[in-house]
């Protein structure tokens, strides 16, 4: 079989191939979401929150040769083994770590200093312990990073139709411009999907509770694939950026949702951000860089949860 490796939303963090004496030689990679290995017509993935545990084992030509073999164990029963690798227990410990912490991020550079990192004297119970805790520092500083650094701030035009300079405005110049500016708009541009532009409403867009929530954006509930949901996408979403989490529910739509998901993001999402005077998401960038300039996506409609 043949799988893309990275995805458009993956990051590729290490990739490497078996030791040469090694037969059949396979090719090994590790993303932010999963730990593939690739062979001449035989493919293995696992995805790092089924991940249970990870077990390393060394053989006699290993211990010549300076390799080793990691398996990573899933929850759903499935294994990946990798052989003939070097910086094994570096490798292992990374592993333990993604797997164990959703929240730790690292990226290519990182991931490629713990694993060449090995100190110089010492048994190999002392260089893999050293290796196992300076890997786990990385992990943790970026981890902190990760979960308390602050969000790159919003910074809203003086044009901004709903929030001038970052205020606000009243309710009913709100209610004016929606009435005025975008049903008229929205009738034309959802009415293809909607079955006609009769059947576009402020429901549409807001819900039916939107009394009852004060008009609060995102309302549309449900996009696109329900059954990433059950797939544990949502219970260990955590471990996603915002940039991975766009880009599985903006484009990985099933195939008889391709035409509408594509109508959403080429004429829809870009002509709401218009009308707000705001630059329409741009899912080449990282999600800072779109919050600081307002971008208009599809999670101001609609609701991930």
């Amino acid at each position: 079989m043949s799988l893309q490796v990275p995805l458009p939303w993956e990051r590729l963090l290490w990739s490497s191939r078996s030791a040469l004496f090694h037969r059949p030689r396979r090719q090994y990679l590790l993303t932010d979401l999963r730990l593939v290995s690739l062979g001449e017509g035989h493919a293995e993935e696992i995805t790092l929150y089924d991940i249970r545990d990870i077990e390393r084992i060394e053989s006699r030509l290993d211990r010549i040769t300076g390799t080793s073999t990691v398996v990573a164990h899933g929850r759903s029963g499935v294994a990946v083994e990798l052989t003939g690798i070097r910086h094994g227990a570096q490798l292992a410990a990374l592993l333990e770590l993604l797997a164990g912490e959703p929240r730790t991020t690292l990226d290519a550079n990182a991931v490629e200093a713990a694993l060449a990192w090995e100190p110089d004297r010492g048994p190999r119970g002392a260089r893999e312990f050293f290796a196992g805790l300076a890997l786990l520092l990385i992990a943790i500083v970026a981890a902190i990073v990760g979960l308390h650094g602050k969000a790159a701030p919003i910074h809203y035009a003086a044009d901004d139709p709903i929030y001038p300079d970052g205020q606000k405005r009243p309710p009913a110049d709100i209610v004016r411009f929606m009435e005025r500016e975008v049903m008229p708009w929205a009738r034309a541009a959802l009415g293809p999907i909607k079955g006609g532009p009769d059947r576009v409403n402020c429901q549409t867009c807001h819900g039916k509770d939107a009394v009852a929530r004060e008009w609060r954006m995102p309302a549309v509930a449900v996009l696109p694939q329900p059954e990433l949901q059950s797939e544990g996408w949502e219970l260990y979403s955590g471990a996603m950026d915002a940039q991975m989490r766009n880009a599985i529910y903006g484009y990985l739509a099933d195939s008889e949702k391709q035409q509408r998901a594509s109508y959403m993001r080429e004429v829809v999402m870009p002509g709401m951000a218009q009308l707000l005077h705001r630059p329409p998401y741009d899912f080449t960038q990282p999600y800072d860089y779109n919050r600081s300039r307002t971008a208009f996506g599809c999670y101001h409609c609609h609701r991930v949860k």
